[in-house]
């Protein structure tokens, strides 16, 4: 039995970690091939506004949590066990090992037929002890879920490429802004990448393996290449002019971090595990999958195909998820409370309103439209500075972007802030990502007053933290009218240069 076994009856499928790169592409992957899907998730709202959401059941939970990962495993046939803690902190190998200890005992009282987990590839011969914090704690997880009881699919996986991943954006970003590139030595390591949609295609496969089947499968694509390699054939695929690679052995892996850091849009926390992998050669050892999974003609893709793909969908902005889709670790996570008496201490605002010499939508539309490459319409300057001091102190920085030029959903991140709310044609609200000595968000409306003109409405609040969060606020409130308030001025004159047709209305909210 195998994937492509149409006839056989559908089944009911757990995602976890659908707000994430791998999780947001498998749900309709998952819905195309006939399955029920339910999706477990910390904030559900994050799911809200994605194409698949009403196709979908959604339920609130955290994988640590024994209540709500048994409430989500109820009548549930196969378990995608798609969540790590990375970059979490000093203690994420514990936090994973006993996420992974609590879906597996919950799995097993639930009667779940089959447990699917993408990990990490490990090296031959390489003791684990040796291994990397984060490719350690992909193979623990792994035993962990295979010990279950449960029957257990765990799938290894080197670099990823696909449009939007931490991976592909490291290559993408190292290649095309340095033609001579100074690297750590990791580049001439041997590694197997494996395109996103072959990954999907198995992860998809692998629902329906023979219940005897219990153990790990390396998966990967059809050519073993070094990063340098991987490197010079995207400047060829693209066009751009042959990149002088330059290796420089004494670039530990935290420094070689914070220089990805520097250079693209992943930031160090994230980037240095992807580093600390590279140390050691990951290239598949088996293809047994292909028993279970047969490959179709054409696959696994090769790298050129891969690049091509990616950044095919980069063009014309379909990227579906992206590897910031994922909450950063650390990060505020609560809502903008909605009290105006709010007892959980001072909140201070900085509102500010204009009127908008256009229509609500073309308002909208710059609303929609703004940070990446819009950027933030006052005073460049500081919010670069602003951002690259979020870098250095270890936080996402602005260049993070934005997943979509035109489109925003709840969820999504936008430079250094996260999309809380959208309510179409009216609000957007922002919750800062950025390091802060307290918690932070950004309001936009775009509204209609009694006299029918439209109106812009920008409030920015902040709870701070401490005395220290005191301090920031008044610290910054000097530079709220240059910063906010030419923010609210030029975003309605950016309105009124965009006009749109007089028979075309803002969309509702909803």
């Amino acid at each position: 039995m195998n994937g492509d076994d149409t006839t056989a009856k559908p089944l009911r499928c757990l995602v976890t970690g659908a707000t994430g790169y791998i999780g947001g592409r498998l749900v309709p992957e998952l819905l195309g091939a006939g399955h029920r899907v339910r999706c477990l998730a910390r904030s559900p709202g994050k799911l809200r506004d994605h194409p698949w959401a009403g196709d979908v059941e959604i339920v609130r939970g955290d994988v640590t949590d024994d209540a709500s990962v048994g409430a989500a495993l109820r009548d549930v046939d196969v378990a995608y066990y798609l969540v790590h803690a990375l970059g979490s902190g000093k203690d994420f190998e514990e936090t994973d090992r006993r996420a992974a200890t609590v879906f597996a005992r919950q799995a097993r009282a639930a009667g779940v037929r089959r447990v699917v987990y993408l990990g990490g590839l490990t090296p031959a011969g390489v003791p684990e002890r040796d291994l990397s914090p984060h490719l350690r704690s992909r193979a623990e997880v792994g035993r962990i879920l295979l010990a279950s009881g449960v029957p257990t699919t765990v799938l290894r996986a080197a670099v990823i490429l696909g449009s939007g991943s931490a991976s592909f954006e490291m290559l993408r970003y190292l290649t095309e802004r340095l033609p001579v590139m100074v690297t750590p030595s990791w580049v001439h390591t041997r590694i197997q990448p494996i395109a996103v949609r072959d990954v999907l295609r198995v992860l998809v496969g692998s629902a329906r393996m023979p219940a005897e089947v219990n153990r790990a499968f390396d998966i990967g694509g059809p050519e073993v290449l070094t990063y340098r390699d991987m490197m010079l054939r995207y400047a060829r695929i693209t066009g751009l002019p042959r990149r002088l690679v330059v290796p420089v052995p004494v670039l530990t892996p935290g420094l070689s971090s914070h220089w990805v850091g520097l250079v693209t849009p992943v930031p160090a926390s994230i980037a240095r595990p992807l580093a600390e992998s590279l140390r050691h050669e990951v290239v598949c050892h088996e293809h047994d999958i292909a028993r279970y999974v047969p490959d179709p003609p054409g696959h696994p893709l090769g790298f050129d195909e891969a690049v091509r793909l990616a950044l095919q969908r980069v063009r014309e902005a379909r990227v579906d998820t992206r590897w910031s889709n994922a909450a950063v670790p650390g990060a505020p996570s609560d809502p903008l409370p909605t009290d105006p008496d709010w007892a959980g201490g001072s909140l201070y605002t900085d509102e500010r309103e204009v009127t908008v010499n256009a229509s609500r939508e073309a308002l909208w539309r710059v609303i929609e439209g703004i940070g990446g490459e819009h950027g933030w319409y006052s005073f460049s300057l500081a919010w670069s500075v602003r951002g690259r001091l979020d870098r250095l102190a270890g936080g996402v920085g602005l260049r993070r972007g934005r997943r979509d030029a035109h489109r925003l959903r709840a969820g999504d991140s936008l430079d250094f802030w996260r999309v809380e709310e959208i309510e179409r044609g009216r609000l957007l609200r922002l919750r800062a990502e950025m390091r802060l000595p307290g918690l932070a968000w950004l309001e936009m409306y775009a509204e209609t007053d009694p006299a029918g003109r439209t109106r812009y409405r920008q409030r920015a609040l902040f709870h701070p933290r401490g005395l220290l969060g005191q301090a920031y606020w008044w610290g910054v409130s000097p530079f709220h009218a240059l910063v906010f308030g030419g923010m609210a001025r030029n975003i309605a004159k950016a309105a009124a240069r965009r006009p749109v047709p007089s028979d075309r209305t803002p969309e509702p909210a909803r």
